[in-house]
């Protein structure tokens, strides 16, 4: 329900959707979810990096107060690394988005770093968990830049601490900074290229659901006239025949014109009974054997992440099969979107007696969606042929959506007067 649109699908096809209901079955049992490695592998580097920056900063603070004791710079340096300690801690409250604020977090990370190498030489290498961080927050081309200024200012210092030129110290900055940049940007795009991957898989796999759905449908309407056909048409036919016949000889034979309206009435007989069953085969599974409208809403579910509640309200009634089967299809539908958009966590049916008609209200607690256009503006095909399956009955749908408060979707329909 909440979403950009509401699917007309949902669990439980009646057993007259045949061919169409095996094939699409079949398609959404192959389209299982794909979820790709590349999240998990994100969080763990970044466990990683976090992990090593706070171990190389402590290290680092460490070395300084075992060689320096006592010197004028030891309060500034030990208040230094205790506001970069504090200033990457709040790294996760900026968001992970490459924003403004993210970046300015960045640059004063940065800043206060520069500043503390100045001082302590030896706290350099706390630039090596810096690199992912810049990597993962500016565009390709600024990340490159600035983790060369970075592998610069630690050469520098390096140089500085050792206090005499070292071909070592001179080489192995860029050769780690070099090869801490090409590895992240070689994840990177094999994650942009995996996510474009399994983005086309799952197109496709719709879209192979949808032709199947389709030529199911088409199977089973083929099959639906072949019943017909060969059953209520033949017999109509024949029934047609014998009246024409009995018409004829009714004057002149009236025992003959007799028996042929007898053999009529047998043919209707048969006729209504085969009629009879075609309509049972076309109502939902749900409802077959007698089974009420309250018990199939109260048996649906919307997947394993989503908590389905249903409440029934007010003096059940005995309502026709075609507004139960509207109702049961309603509910469906509206679950299964609830399911693929909401993000919702529970979800409530709501099934209300009110004398002179019957609610049936659909509520989640997904993140909704701007209700800012009429039923022309309804997207897809679901709420559509929702509204199509109540006005047919007379009756109205409504749709409450309000960003970040979920969705009620109600449909009601007027009960026929008893008695």
């Amino acid at each position: 329900m909440s979403g950009t649109q509401v699917r007309d699908a949902g669990p439980g096809r009646s057993p007259a959707d045949g061919a169409a209901g095996n094939n699409g079955h079949k398609a959404r049992a192959q389209e299982h979810p794909v979820t790709p490695a590349t999240p998990r592998d994100t969080r763990t580097l970044a466990t990683v990096a976090h992990t090593a920056f706070f171990l190389l900063l402590g290290a680092s603070l460490a070395r300084f107060l075992l060689r320096h004791p006592g010197e004028p710079r030891t309060p500034w340096v030990i208040a230094l690394s205790i506001t970069l300690a504090l200033l990457y801690v709040l790294g996760p409250a900026v968001g992970a988005a490459p924003t403004a604020r993210r970046t300015l977090w960045l640059g004063l990370i940065v800043s206060t770093w520069v500043v503390l190498v100045v001082l302590a030489p030896s706290f350099a290498w706390c630039a090596v968990p810096l690199f992912f961080t810049a990597l993962r927050t500016l565009p390709p081309r600024a990340a490159v830049v600035l983790v060369a200024l970075l592998t610069g200012f630690v050469v520098i210092a390096q140089l500085k601490l050792a206090g005499s030129f070292d071909p070592n110290l001179l080489l192995a900055p860029p050769a780690v900074a070099a090869l801490a940049t090409a590895v992240f940007v070689h994840m990177e795009r094999q994650a942009q290229a995996q996510g474009a991957l399994i983005d086309d898989l799952i197109r496709t796999r719709r879209e192979l659901a949808a032709t199947e759905r389709r030529e199911g449908t088409l199977a089973e309407r083929q099959r639906l006239s072949m019943e017909i056909h060969d059953t209520l048409a033949q017999n109509l036919s024949s029934q047609q025949m014998l009246l024409q016949a009995a018409d004829r000889t009714w004057d002149s034979d009236p025992a003959t014109a007799r028996a042929h309206v007898r053999t009529a009435t047998g043919i209707a007989a048969r006729g209504l009974a085969e009629a009879r069953r075609l309509v049972h085969d076309l109502a939902p599974a749900e409802l077959a054997d007698g089974a009420g409208l309250a018990d199939a809403l109260r048996a649906l579910d919307a997947g394993p992440d989503i908590e389905v509640r249903f409440h029934l309200e007010g003096t059940p009634a005995a309502l026709p099969d075609r507004v139960q089967s509207a109702l049961l299809r309603i509910a469906q539908g509206a679950l299964a979107n609830v399911r693929e958009h909401s993000g919702a966590r529970t979800a409530a049916l709501t099934l209300s007696f009110l004398g002179d008609q019957v609610v049936l209200d659909i509520a989640d607690d997904g993140h909704g969606f701007p209700r800012t256009r009429g039923e022309a503006g309804d997207r897809g095909h679901g709420l559509p042929a929702m509204r199509a399956r109540v006005r047919q009955l007379g009756g109205t749908l409504t749709v409450e959506s309000t960003p970040g408060e979920g969705t009620v979707l109600s449909a009601a329909v007027p009960l026929e007067p008893t008695g």
